[in-house]
């Protein structure tokens, strides 16, 4: 039984390699035995996957097999049996240099890109739409929209709060909803396809610190008490994206998760019209109707 079970982890392990970019590029999150980063959905995702997979994982290699075949020279050369009389060498003046400089230039190497990646990430490009996310004390999310209209108070008339849903709360549950286990919410985030999307987030002031996230966008941002931050993503293709708080923010950290629809503008359009004319309830419908038709939302 247990060879068996192995050899399955094994084979389940093979074809995750596969199959990943075409499996996991359907579905927004991480999946078991996948290997590496989540498939990217926008520019900044994919410059962390150039940064991750065409440097960092090449030089890593290299400094790995390097040190490897040094410490074999090094055992086999200098062990007692080769040396029965041990060198009383104290230092190598070349060796000192050559093991401070090239450190230093491979940091370098690495901080360029590392450095224009970052520059990306934080340089927030004129907004399509804005989204106002606030992480809150019950550990859910509340999203507004300001785009669609404010009250009298200034409070956006599109917003709710989004908490996990009971069905993804039971590993067997989910499973049997087909659903991803601690991941989907009974409100999801709709945001339309190909539009920049500006955030303000922060934390309510009597909450905790908090962080928003999802891993396709390439973006990550801390919600804090009392101070609005501020980030974006442009999401490149539809689906059904998830993330997770990313903060360790107390007993319910890992029950925070966070739901993302990119939809096409026509679709977030009548979503949008009809959250503001016959309530969210009736949005959700119409969303989840429009993707069934799509065939794009297979947890549905």
């Amino acid at each position: 039984m247990k060879f068996r079970n192995t050899l399955t982890a094994v084979l389940a392990l093979a074809a995750g390699i596969a199959g990943a970019p075409a499996a996991f590029a359907i579905e927004g999150y991480a999946h078991p035995w996948q290997i590496g980063l989540q498939p990217s959905n926008s520019a900044s995702m994919e410059g962390i996957h150039m940064f991750h997979n065409g440097l960092l994982l090449p030089l890593i290699t290299v400094i790995v097999l390097f040190v490897l075949a040094l410490m074999i020279y090094v055992m086999v050369k200098f062990n007692a049996k080769a040396n029965p009389v041990p060198s009383r060498t104290t230092h190598n003046a070349l060796v000192e240099v050559l093991w401070t400089v090239i450190p230093i230039i491979i940091l370098v190497v690495i901080a360029v890109p590392s450095f224009r990646l970052l520059y990306l990430q934080r340089d927030i490009p004129a907004a399509d739409m804005t989204l106002k996310i606030i992480g809150n004390p019950g550990w859910n999310w509340t999203y507004e929209y300001p785009d669609l209209g404010l009250n009298d108070d200034g409070s956006a008339k599109v917003s709710f709060t989004a908490t996990l849903d009971d069905r993804a709360r039971d590993i067997k549950t989910a499973e049997d909803a087909n659903i991803p286990y601690l991941l989907k919410t009974d409100n999801p985030v709709v945001v339309p396809v190909n539009k920049t999307v500006k955030l303000i987030v922060t934390s309510d002031p009597d909450g905790i610190i908090h962080a928003w996230t999802i891993p396709q966008f390439g973006m990550k941002i801390d919600a804090i008490p009392g101070r609005l931050n501020q980030d974006w993503f442009h999401a490149e293709r539809e689906g059904v994206f998830y993330g997770e708080c990313s903060e360790l923010c107390g007993k319910d950290h890992a029950f925070m998760p966070i739901e993302v629809h990119v939809v096409s503008q026509e679709e977030y359009d009548t979503w949008a019209k009809t959250a503001q004319t016959a309530g969210l309830d009736e949005a959700y419908k119409y969303l989840a109707s429009a993707e069934a038709a799509d065939g794009k939302l297979a947890q549905k």
